[in-house]
């Protein structure tokens, strides 16, 4: 059986175990404990020089990282139902969403956790107050603009679930419960579509 590394409330191992769930795709989950620096001893180097998680390890030893590639191979793998595009321009869509709020959100939510108060009390960055202020208003902006393309659409690539939805669900949700961060709720939209994925199935099993 492949084995996952994973870590409590983190995201990044919460978007594979979605992604898992929705493919029906069982693996073993270990801990690796980051308060610890389990994440950066040697023997985890060898499985994924960044020293990050999650890391996917096949049966046969081989390590793969990285949230979004380690989905991609397990769509190869299990390829129904499809959550990354059935043909060539909705692969590309998806990934130009997902990509977005990789880059627009995610890393605004980001800037403003290693600026926030958790990050804070460990002591380990110098913090910019200035930088969370800012992150902070870039965050609610761009939660504006999910709301208005979330009228026109039910998902967030389109028509159907998708990794895009799970990328974003797992933004919110780290930003909302652990980073101390805020979504109006005129931003109806959003919410409606917030609620409709935290049903599924998938998302309450990871919780």
């Amino acid at each position: 059986m492949m084995k996952l590394y994973d870590y409590g409330r983190a995201p990044n191992p919460r978007r594979v175990k979605i992604f898992l769930a929705e493919k029906g795709v069982e693996v073993e989950l270990l801990n690796c404990d980051m308060a610890k620096g389990e994440h950066k001893t040697p023997e985890f180097l060898k499985k994924n020089p960044s020293g990050k998680i999650p890391v996917l390890e096949l049966e046969d030893g081989r390590c793969l990282g990285e949230s979004v590639a380690i989905c991609r191979y397990i769509e190869g793998m299990h390829p129904e139902p499809n959550l990354m595009g059935r043909d060539p321009f909705e692969i590309g869509h998806i990934e130009m969403r997902n990509r977005h709020i990789e880059t627009e959100f995610w890393s605004q939510v980001g800037v403003s956790w290693v600026n926030g108060p958790i990050v804070g009390a460990m002591g380990i960055f110098k913090q910019i107050p200035e930088a969370k202020v800012a992150s902070d208003e870039n965050v609610a902006k761009y939660c504006e603009r999910l709301d208005i393309e979330l009228a026109a659409a039910p998902y967030v690539a389109g028509e159907r679930f998708t990794i895009a939805d799970i990328t974003l669900l797992t933004a919110i949700d780290f930003a909302t419960s652990l980073v101390g961060l805020t979504i109006d709720e005129s931003n109806s939209n959003l919410w409606r579509w917030h609620a409709q994925v935290s049903a599924r199935d998938s998302v309450d099993v990871q919780g």
